[in-house]
């Protein structure tokens, strides 16, 4: 076995040379592999990060020695070898060393055609990329022959330059490793580096290979081969082959004459009928790259004359979908352990799998981008109003609710809508959190369109008007709106998705609940496996048409008697839906958060709706605009919500026990006895004495409840930490509390004095400009609001040992939130049903890395 020979920076790549990824990249390892698996690789040589940073500074490695490796009058080529390959780099150089000597000789044994383009090729590349010449004056027209090509070009390189194309494969080599050094280095490409996740001081490794020319007599020509669908994951051989090509030309658009399919197939010639042997070496080559490398791999190959040569091979690019297929059938198949398989899956590419998504291999009418808010795509018939999209989905019509921003009474809309497109707002805006947690596609701050409310229409920058009626497409995963319906593929919730989330909740350690409002958030919470309903806003259950007329007239009562009255109304209503909720979590815990928004919040306040809740009040208008004038607030988020109404109007929390108890009767008896533990939460808890006058009320509805029923249940009674006073004073509060569900939406907002709903306008600012590193209201801000929160389980727990600790905001979901939770020892995160998945994979991932570190 030979041993690897260095030459000042150059390693010859053979089994057991020094090669690393940290030092000599990606791509030089893989090529060390496919060696050692006795393939048929090229002649190749590997520079190292260090070498090519002196080349880049101007110290040349010894060029004579390293083509002396090669032999005399070697073709070569030069790739860029980064740590990952996703971060990019100079592109590949061909046919290194070709000049009018070794045309000649090519001309005799290849052919003219054949040479010349080699020729060609080189001139081109060397002219463009090496001596930075104008592209377009090697362009040029299809109809002129190659030979004529070649004699333009190379009279344009001796016109631009005053000196002829260099002849010295010495100083051509040179000239290319200085180039491609120096272009990873330039400012413009460590940018772009950075802004895909490369650290700033990433090194470039480079790979000089001896060329397969695909190109000449005989069976010829260049190829790519995998054996995985990049879209769906499906098992197959796929790729092409291009006759007399070089690289990976059988892939680029246009080449189309001479492409042969792999396979056998009607439609045209095949590799596997005209060259049967090489292409059932290409399908051994291929399965003992996946099993030995571990990784479904495309290989690139090149036949000359009818020998097979290995050029390269690279991950297969794949979707989300894709990628968690690969890992569950690699771990299936016993070439990588369950654990890897997890943590190869990225936690916020499961969105794409809950949703359906816009198929890529479709094509776009792009009309406008915004902000991807709610992953997922969506095609319908826009629709402006809330009542419209009610209209749309009764006659079974998908829409997109397309709206300048949402608010509270817009939520039924975006129930019964497919899609919804918003002119203003951000990831926190209302429109994006609720989206979020229906499981609907959602694109936001899409501020280049222009609505016209009075017209039902709204009108792009690019001058385009999209009509009520109209159809339209949202791809809520990359925020872009579409003209007409796109191509779509179905959610990807198969038993590779259901074997991969058991293989993560074998490893996590920290539980998973959902944030669940409705029996339909139940039910989906459900199906994705959650641990129980973690918050239940129950605020939402009163939006539907006939609730939120009783809800008005509550709110418009002056005597207690008929305050009385509605919420009697509401209380059936009430219970109903906690019954439902309690069947659907059959025994698991359901949190459920009393009443917390501003009354306000139910109320209209346009002229139009002013008279709508007039009339069904039998009211006279003036005497409903002043009602809601009184009930309007300088700052309704910090006024009279929360707990503050509850004592404020107890009834309103009395009404909700009472439908919690009676719900918990009924749902234990028809488990058949078993008992149902509701958890009741209070919010915007900022002092002791609110728990204990709140608890007081509740324990008198609960003694009422058991002696009307004869029934005895128990229930736990909790808070909901969102204020930096319960937070700091968590210790007093905890005394009366079972659990500490700490609602990091109104935390940080408090803390940071920000209004989530209005931070959207300038947050991209803020976070362009390094104020903040992150939107404090999509990533948990550990400095401060995470100290708020380590400092609230410290004392809570000091206080109350046994004290149940949680995450129910919107934080919950995000793997960076988790992982702060487990280090400070919370018990379960709450997220939205459709970040269940993300979260349970999230903290099997951080159990496995904290097992292995």
């Amino acid at each position: 076995m030979q041993q690897a020979v260095d030459f000042k920076g150059f390693t010859r790549i053979r089994r057991v040379a020094a090669i690393a990824v940290n030092t000599h990249g990606g791509r030089a390892k893989c090529l060390q592999r496919l060696i050692r698996l006795d393939f048929p690789v090229p002649e190749t040589v590997a520079l190292s990060f260090d070498a090519v940073h002196r080349i880049a500074d101007g110290q040349m490695t010894d060029v004579d020695t390293l083509l002396g490796i090669f032999g005399t009058k070697p073709l070569l080529s030069v790739r860029p070898s980064s740590e990952d390959p996703d971060w990019g780099g100079p592109g590949a150089m061909l046919n290194v060393g070709m000049n009018d000597a070794r045309h000649a000789e090519l001309t005799q044994s290849h052919g003219a055609e054949a040479a010349d383009g080699l020729y060609l090729r080189f001139v081109q590349s060397y002219s463009v990329h090496v001596a930075r010449l104008d592209p377009d004056m090697f362009e040029f027209d299809k109809d002129a022959t190659t030979a004529a090509a070649l004699k333009t070009a190379l009279a344009a390189y001796m016109d631009e330059t005053d000196e002829p194309f260099p002849q010295e494969p010495a100083v051509q080599l040179a000239e290319v490793l200085r180039s491609m050094a120096r272009a990873w280095e330039g400012t413009t490409a460590r940018l772009l580096r950075q802004a895909k996740g490369a650290p700033a001081e990433a090194g470039l490794g480079l790979v000089v290979q001896a060329m397969a020319l695909g190109v000449g007599p005989g069976e010829s020509g260049a190829g790519v081969m995998q054996l995985v669908d990049e879209v769906s994951g499906a098992p197959l051989i796929k790729g092409r082959y291009l006759r007399q090509a070089q690289g990976r030309d059988a892939m680029a658009a246009g080449a189309q004459t001479q492409v042969m399919f792999l396979t056998r197939d009607k439609r045209g010639s095949s590799l596997e009928a005209d060259c049967p042997e090489i292409f059932a070496e290409l399908v051994r080559i291929s399965k003992l790259c996946r099993v030995k490398l571990r990784e479904e791999m495309q290989i690139e190959f090149t036949i000359e004359n009818g020998k097979l040569a290995l050029i390269d091979a690279v991950r297969v690019q794949r979707s989300a979908r894709a990628a968690l297929h690969v890992a569950v059938d690699l771990a299936r198949d016993n070439i990588i352990p369950k654990s890897e398989a997890v943590t190869r899956i990225a936690p916020r590419s499961l969105t794409e799998l809950l949703h359906p998504q816009i198929d890529p291999r479709g094509s776009r009418s792009l009309i406008t981008t915004g902000i991807a808010a709610s992953p997922g795509g969506a095609s319908g018939k826009a629709v402006f109003t809330s009542a419209a999209a009610q209209a749309s989905a009764a006659r079974g019509e998908p829409c997109i609710l397309v709206r300048r921003e949402t608010a509270p009474e817009d939520i039924r809309g975006m129930h019964s809508a497919a899609g919804v497109l918003t002119e203003r707002g951000g990831m926190s805006s209302h429109a994006a959190v609720i989206a979020r947690g229906i499981g609907v596609p959602c694109v936001v701050g899409a501020s280049e369109i222009s609505i016209s409310m009075r017209g039902h229409a709204f009108t792009t920058a690019r001058g385009v008007t999209i009509k009520e009626g109209e159809i339209i497409t949202l791809d809520g995963t990359t925020g872009q709106v579409l003209a007409g319906e796109a191509d779509m593929l179905a959610p990807a919730l198969d038993d590779h998705f259901v074997e991969l989330m058991d293989w993560a909740d074998s490893f996590r350690d920290i539980g998973v609940r959902a944030n669940a409002d409705t029996p339909k958030d139940a039910a989906t919470a459900r199906n994705f496996s959650a641990e129980g309903i973690g918050l239940c806003r129950t605020e939402h259950m009163f939006f539907d048409g006939d609730r939120l007329t009783v809800m008005r007239e509550m709110i418009f009562a002056k005597a207690p008697a008929d305050r009385a009255e509605a919420l009697s109304r509401l209380l059936p209503m009430q219970r109903a839906d906690f019954i439902e909720l309690f069947q659907i979590m059959q025994g698991l815990p359901v949190c459920i958060r009393l009443f917390d928004p501003p009354l306000h919040e139910f109320l209209p306040h346009d002229r139009a709706g002013l008279r709508e809740l007039a009339e069904a009040l039998d009211l006279p208008l003036s005497d409903v605009t002043r009602r809601v004038e009184y009930l309007s607030e300088f700052n309704p988020m910090l006024g009279m919500r929360g707990v503050r109404l509850g004592i404020t109007i107890p009834e309103i929390y009395d009404m909700q026990a009472r439908a919690i108890f009676e719900a918990t009767i009924e749902a234990s008896t028809q488990r058949g006895g078993e008992a149902v533990v509701p958890e009741i939460m209070v919010p915007l808890i900022s002092a002791k004495r609110e728990v204990e006058l709140v608890k007081t009320r509740i324990d008198a509805v609960a003694a009422a409840v058991r002696n009307e029923t004869g029934k005895q249940f128990t229930y736990r009674l909790g808070v909901m930490v969102e204020t930096p006073r319960a937070a700091l004073r968590a210790g007093d509060i905890a005394a009366n509390a079972a659990f500490l569900s700490f609602g990091t939406n109104d935390l940080t907002q408090m803390t940071y004095g920000l209004s989530r709903d209005d931070a959207g306008r300038f947050m991209n600012t803020y976070v362009q400009q390094g104020v903040y590193p992150e939107d404090p209201f999509h990533v948990l801000d550990v400095e401060g609001v995470g100290e708020l929160l380590a400092i609230g389980a410290e004392r809570g727990r000091a206080r109350h040992p046994g004290v149940t600790l949680s995450v129910c905001g919107e934080h919950g979901g995000n793997p960076e939130s988790i992982a702060f939770c487990r280090a400070h020892g919370f018990d379960y995160v709450s997220c939205s049903p459709y970040r269940v998945p993300v979260a349970r994979l999230a903290a099997a991932q951080l159990a496995i890395k904290s097992r292995e570190s």
